[in-house]
């Protein structure tokens, strides 16, 4: 009898890590909307994990498990946030750079905006339109924007807009009344209406133009023309290269700096994968040793039929293994 008592425990063990394991991927989801970081996301998520689990014998049933798990994720959250974090892209720290007087200044690693596989954050689900909203906030000009809010402003913009909670829940989420959250979202919104995040297409999927245009982005960065690339771009599309704080805009600027200090890129290889909600590329760089080593993970942003924004993160130790890429390429 003893035997089988304990199997019947670990047969609840078992049952209420499930329970909590179901929500992994939508819970990193919202940690990375509100953080702007895969790896803080990810740490977040598995310290809301670990407090739940301690803590699973008092949940006490008064709200879903999963409200109960959004509760703990959003005080992981603000407590990171007190901590003065705030992530950001290139562009949000300067302005743009003339090709002529560029040059590479690296800053640390917790200032940077980071990109993040749609699989880790973005739950399967059935319905087009809900995916497609979900790819939308994930996108980079979305997250960074997002990261001009006050925190506890950010967490009910997240679950009121993004993840549809009535102001009710969100309210006892938080701890306070329907009346100030609507209040906070109230103000979230018109400090996002003042620096609204630019309009980017989404891989969701890509339609046949898009696949084209990217066909043919590759061929032309492949082939390394810079006539055939600049007749992609929009004329105020952008280039940065984190952890440089240094960012181009311009097709002319991108194409001088690309025949310039990016000359070393010329020959290398692009392989498709998706970050934020948007295409993006593997960029393997020519070995000396032969072959091709990772470079960079550039993420594309695409509006109107034309490349508007490319964003190469150069970290490639952090990313690749985060997206499951090959070490190196064969020739």
């Amino acid at each position: 009898m003893g035997s089988a008592t304990g199997v019947d425990a670990m047969t609840g063990v078992a049952s209420d890590v499930a329970d909590l394991e179901q929500y992994r991927t939508e819970l990193t989801g919202y940690c990375y909307r509100m953080l702007g970081s895969a790896f803080e996301a990810e740490d977040a998520v598995q310290d809301t994990m670990v407090r739940a689990w301690r803590s699973f014998e008092k949940f006490e049933g008064r709200s879903s498990v999963r409200s109960w798990l959004y509760r703990i994720a959003t005080n992981v959250c603000l407590d990171a946030l007190n901590a003065g974090n705030r992530r950001a892209r290139p562009m949000d720290l300067t302005a743009p750079t003339p090709v002529a007087q560029a040059q590479l200044n690296s800053r640390p690693e917790v200032t940077w905006l980071e990109p993040v596989p749609d699989g880790r954050v973005l739950p399967s689900v059935a319905d087009p339109a809900e995916a497609a909203v979900a790819k939308e906030t994930v996108r980079l000009a979305f997250v960074a924007a997002l990261q001009h809010l006050p925190p506890k402003q950010r967490a009910v913009l997240i679950l009121r807009e993004v993840l549809a909670w009535k102001a009710s829940e969100v309210a006892e989420l938080l701890g306070t009344s329907v009346a100030s959250v609507n209040s906070a979202l109230q103000r979230a919104r018109a400090t996002l209406a003042e620096s609204e995040p630019a309009k980017t297409d989404t891989a969701d999927p890509l339609d046949e133009e898009q696949k084209k245009l990217l066909d043919r982005y590759v061929a032309a960065f492949e082939g390394y023309d810079m006539a055939a690339l600049t007749a992609l771009l929009h004329e105020d599309a952008t280039l940065s290269m984190p952890p440089y704080d240094l960012w181009l805009r311009g097709h002319d600027d991108i194409t001088g700096w690309m025949l310039g200090v990016g000359e070393v890129c010329r020959g290398s290889r692009l392989v498709p994968v998706v970050a934020n909600g948007t295409p993006a590329f593997a960029h393997y760089h020519p070995d000396p040793d032969g072959g091709f080593s990772p470079w960079a993970l550039m993420v594309i942003e695409i509006v109107d039929g034309k490349v508007s924004g490319i964003t190469s993160f150069l970290d490639v130790k952090r990313w690749f293994p985060l997206f499951d890429l090959p070490e190196r390429l064969e020739a």
